[in-house]
């Protein structure tokens, strides 16, 4: 009867259905203790390799659509302004526009915040100089609004390619809470656990 009030009687079932089956899939188990990640992320070391071989084997387009939702829901569990624990241990490349806004940013010339703060890398890639990250203020981006792209597009979960990257990937599973938790929901998610892979 109040379906029918709103006049969608039709779409509210399937709505309603969607809804179940989103609130069904939120994992219950998220781990976000960055020293239980670690230690268990080196339990785990050896499973992950053969995770690796399982995932190659599959088709890499239905793992990437696995990944993208367990990605959305996991990240949803997650402040990653309240971790910061990638701002403690990437090397973050910036490009010049990157340079020229931090600078502005830290009051700086371009020319002084590069020589004290900017180290060249291998084929002229620019890296901030320092880790922690020299904007990082607690656990939290001082220049969150601003923050250079690597920042933005860590842990990349979104983008396609996930069994092509997994080794990369793999360097920040004992230290990314979003991607040990995608990681151990998507082990779930593939059945990497059954009989056959024990």
């Amino acid at each position: 009867m109040w379906i029918n009030r709103i006049g969608a009687c039709r779409a509210a079932p399937i709505a309603l259905k969607y809804l179940i089956l989103t609130i069904s899939i939120i994992p219950t188990d998220i781990v976000t203790d960055l020293s239980e990640i670690a230690r268990l992320a080196a339990i785990r070391e050896e499973e992950n390799d053969h995770f690796r071989s399982y995932i190659e084997a599959r088709d890499p387009d239905e793992t990437d659509e696995s990944v993208f939702r367990l990605q959305e829901v996991v990240s949803a569990g997650i402040d990653c302004r309240q971790c910061g624990n990638c701002c403690r241990s990437l090397m973050i490349v910036v490009n010049e526009e990157e340079l020229d806004r931090v600078a502005l940013l830290s009051n700086e010339t371009t020319a002084d915040f590069k020589s004290k703060h900017i180290t060249e890398g291998l084929a002229g890639k620019m890296l901030l100089n320092s880790m922690p990250c020299r904007f990082l203020t607690d656990s939290s981006c001082s220049i969150y609004e601003h923050r250079f792209a690597g920042c933005r597009e860590f842990p990349a979960l979104h983008l396609p390619g996930f069994a092509h990257r997994y080794f990369t990937i793999q360097m920040h599973y004992d230290r990314c809470p979003i991607i040990f938790n995608v990681v151990e929901q998507l082990k779930k998610e593939l059945h990497f656990f059954s009989a056959d892979n024990a």
